[in-house]
């Protein structure tokens, strides 16, 4: 019966989505997404679109960091993916791309132009940033659904730690820990039935 209605819904979300509302939605994230896209795919696809919650979201990002390539191009394939199927992650990275690689070239031209002057070495400075504290405010956010379970609360310091302060590649962080999170993920699952 559950399985019936996730299939009833995922359907009828499909058909409420248009392409083009998918390549402008994720126009919109790599516009907005100065330092990356991830803060505002999760502000657009969770909270402006509702296309997911924010665990599929959180579940979505977790497949993702373990794809090669950019987690934003796989969350942006992934959630194109699901609402409208293959043609729908071509809109979704279509929109994704499209503009902004064409912006990028041509910022980038003129930066390796007038790299030399302090005052955009200052701008650029000043970017990254507040890029940063978009980061930590997502991760925040990312987190907030499983703030009343110690263990997640755990692997994510365990991560953070890991990252931050002793400076370990992700990939190594997440295959040292993402076995140790199922394994008492499915012993707590366990004991709870």
């Amino acid at each position: 019966m559950v399985v019936m209605t996730q299939a009833m819904e995922a359907r009828r979300l499909a058909e409420r989505v248009a392409l083009g509302a998918l390549f402008v939605g994720f126009l919109k994230v790599s516009l907005l997404g100065f330092g990356g896209g991830l803060v505002w795919a999760r502000r657009i696809v969770v909270e402006r679109q509702r296309w997911m919650d924010d665990q599929e979201f959180a579940e979505t990002l977790t497949l993702c960091q373990f794809m090669p390539g950019p987690n934003i191009v796989g969350i942006t394939t992934c959630v194109g993916s699901k609402l409208r199927g293959a043609v729908g992650a071509v809109a979704a990275v279509g929109g994704f791309i499209l503009i902004p690689w064409a912006v990028g070239l041509s910022l980038g031209g003129l930066y390796l132009h007038y790299a030399h002057l302090a005052v955009l070495q200052n701008i650029l400075s000043g970017l990254s940033a507040a890029a940063a504290g978009l980061m930590i405010a997502t991760g925040i956010r990312l987190l907030m659904p499983h703030r009343s379970r110690r263990t997640a609360l755990l692997f994510a310091a365990l991560a953070f730690t890991g990252m931050a302060f002793v400076k370990l590649p992700l990939l190594v962080v997440l295959l040292g820990l993402a076995p140790l999170s199922i394994a008492v993920a499915g012993i707590a699952s366990a004991r709870a039935s």
